[in-house]
């Protein structure tokens, strides 16, 4: 009966988790680059000098989901897809890097080019500065040209998008949404990631798939609780006969 309570109640928790998870995934299906984030479950044998009867199921893993995105086309020139495989390197706060499929870019009013939220995008050298009143056109290995009206014919690049392509067993997601290095630190460039200037890739999830697992997670619920409530009957049951006993 040990077993069956510690199953049931951790496997209940866990459950509600991976819930979470997949509705996370369902309200991010129209988030721009978003990969969806997949749960696993075991069962874990409870450690104790007593008799072996209790084990947990934990939460094994998370696991990402990186198949590529539908690509769509905006004809905004700040708007980049990756092709195939590959990250966009942004700047924090604090210096480090970390790592996004979401090319929706934009020029602060300081004219560095940086993502929607803030994020000063990583170049050759450093942020990435746009000079003012230019035609920008970003080129498949992600130089960015600028051509000044009036100057037919003049083209400058002012810039190229850091594009790397670490192993993806390396990354972890963090609470903000990006990835970095599971070690810490920088990748390095990569000069076979290319991207498609103009485009936007969407995410990943399958809105059916997720639907059909929040069901099926659903129904696993209610069997865990119910298994619950059966051994409390047995429990009971047990107490009796021990009483007449």
């Amino acid at each position: 009966m040990d077993r069956l309570i510690y199953t049931a109640m951790t496997g209940a928790k866990g459950t509600m988790d991976q819930q979470a998870a997949v509705a996370h995934n369902i309200a991010n299906a129209t988030t721009t680059g978003f990969r969806a984030e997949l749960h696993k479950l075991r069962a874990v044998e409870v450690q104790t000098e007593a008799l072996h009867t209790r084990a947990f199921t934990v939460d094994a893993s998370v696991v990402n989901n990186f198949d590529a995105g539908p690509i769509q086309h905006t004809g905004r020139p700040y708007d980049v897809a990756l092709a195939g495989k590959g990250w966009l390197a942004v700047q924090m706060p604090d210096g480090t890097e970390a790592y996004t499929r979401n090319g929706s870019l934009e020029v602060s009013p300081n004219g560095i080019l940086q993502t929607r939220d803030g994020r000063p995008v990583v170049g050759d050298g450093g942020p990435i500065s746009i000079p003012p009143d230019n035609d920008i056109s970003i080129g498949a290995d992600g130089s960015i040209s600028a051509l000044q009206p009036g100057q037919l014919g003049v083209v400058n690049v002012v810039g190229q998008l850091k594009l790397v392509n670490p192993p993806q067993e390396s990354l972890v997601r963090g609470d903000d949404g990006l990835f970095r290095l599971q070690q810490g630190g920088a990748a390095p460039a990569d000069p076979n990631v290319r991207v498609n200037g103009g485009y936007l890739e969407g995410s990943n999830v399958n809105v059916v798939d997720q639907m059909v697992q929040m069901i099926s997670l659903g129904r696993q619920f209610e069997m865990q609780t119910r298994m619950l409530t059966t051994a409390e009957q047995n429990d009971r049951a047990a107490a009796q006969v021990l009483s007449i006993s």
